[in-house]
């Protein structure tokens, strides 16, 4: 399944959320907090991001990790293990480019 293919009404079926404990915008933003999440942790667009099955559980994780905490991550020794794992094999973002010099 591809991130962007995943829809609030999955995430809260994953949740256990029943119509009524949940508002569309409320599970909106976990969703695109999540995506953010990754695309800022491995430096990856949203197309690239598709391009990886294995996002999709990290989505779910970090959706279902900020609702039963209802915070943000804001250090890394808060992150889900699973989660870590999954989006370290594809960070690009501590490469360095051909352009930037290496010192």
């Amino acid at each position: 399944m591809k991130v962007s293919e995943i829809t609030i009404n999955e995430i809260a079926a994953y949740l256990r959320l029943d119509e009524g404990e949940y508002t569309p915008e409320g599970l909106n933003v976990l969703l695109n907090a999540s995506k953010a999440f990754i695309a800022s942790y491995t430096g990856l667009d949203a197309t690239a991001i598709d391009n990886h099955d294995d996002f999709a559980p990290v989505v779910y994780i970090l959706c279902q990790d900020m609702h039963d905490n209802r915070s943000m991550y804001v250090d890394k020794t808060n992150l889900n293990r699973v989660v870590e794992t999954i989006l370290g094999m594809h960070r690009v973002n501590l490469l360095p480019t051909p352009e930037e010099d290496v010192i």
